[in-house]
């Protein structure tokens, strides 16, 4: 067999294979510098928001990275590093910090998924009824619809959707807006009550905006979910 014909074959199942290579060994560096750690042990939150107090643009900037990083290479659900940009950064720069951080983070999984993962991924995909209607088949001819409903509703695990959007025909560029636009309400409700847990002096104007943030998405929800996620379901 010719060296064309071997990746002609095997191509499939290659770039899966190198992807999930470098996921580990990313994964093994992060364990190996203490980045999971960070996230597991108060103490180490408390130590970095000391330091935050002192050198608050290289914590930000060292937020940012790690965070990045974790979504793409740790298991962790999106409002742990809500909560922890909260506590360290305050309601305000804590959201934008998070944001920001969050978007580089599906953007990178979103490249990933794009480059490795698309021929071998997505005939898997297509075997979820709901996923394939809302991810592939777009039936409301929208990415702004496509990525409201998968952002703001819960039944769609964040991870899986950074990676999963690479495979789709959804453009880079509206990906990366609307993922930061359609994140904003929940990663203000965990870093502005996170933020508010973690301040006594101002903790019941915090918590009432927590709760703002709280019922505007349950409302949000409920629309979307009636209007498409149950539609679909039934069709």
């Amino acid at each position: 067999m010719t060296k064309g014909g071997f990746f002609a074959s095997h191509g499939k199942w290659l770039k899966p294979a190198a992807f999930a290579a470098a996921l580990t060994a990313l994964y093994a560096m992060s364990r190996h510098m203490g980045l999971t750690e960070c996230f597991a042990d108060s103490g180490y939150i408390d130590g970095f928001r000391a330091y935050a107090a002192e050198h608050y643009l290289s914590a930000a900037l060292i937020y940012v990275a790690a965070t990045t990083a974790g979504c793409v290479l740790l298991a962790l659900p999106g409002v742990c590093f809500a909560i922890v940009s909260g506590v360290l950064f305050g309601p305000v720069m804590g959201t934008l910090l998070c944001l920001v951080s969050a978007t580089f983070g599906a953007v990178l999984s979103f490249l990933a998924g794009r480059f490795f993962l698309k021929d071998s991924v997505k005939p898997m995909l297509e075997k979820s009824p709901v996923l394939k209607r809302f991810l592939f088949d777009n039936a409301d001819g929208s990415a702004l619809v496509l990525l409201m409903v998968t952002r703001l509703l819960p039944v769609f695990p964040y991870n899986l959707q950074n990676f999963a959007y690479g495979i789709t025909d959804v453009g880079l560029l509206p990906y990366t807006i609307y993922t930061f636009v359609f994140m904003f309400p929940g990663v203000a409700l965990f870093t502005v009550g996170a933020a508010g847990l973690s301040d006594a002096e101002n903790r019941a104007g915090l918590m009432c905006a927590a709760a703002v943030f709280a019922v505007m998405l349950a409302l949000i929800g409920v629309f979307l979910y009636k209007r498409y996620l149950k539609r679909g379901r039934a069709a």
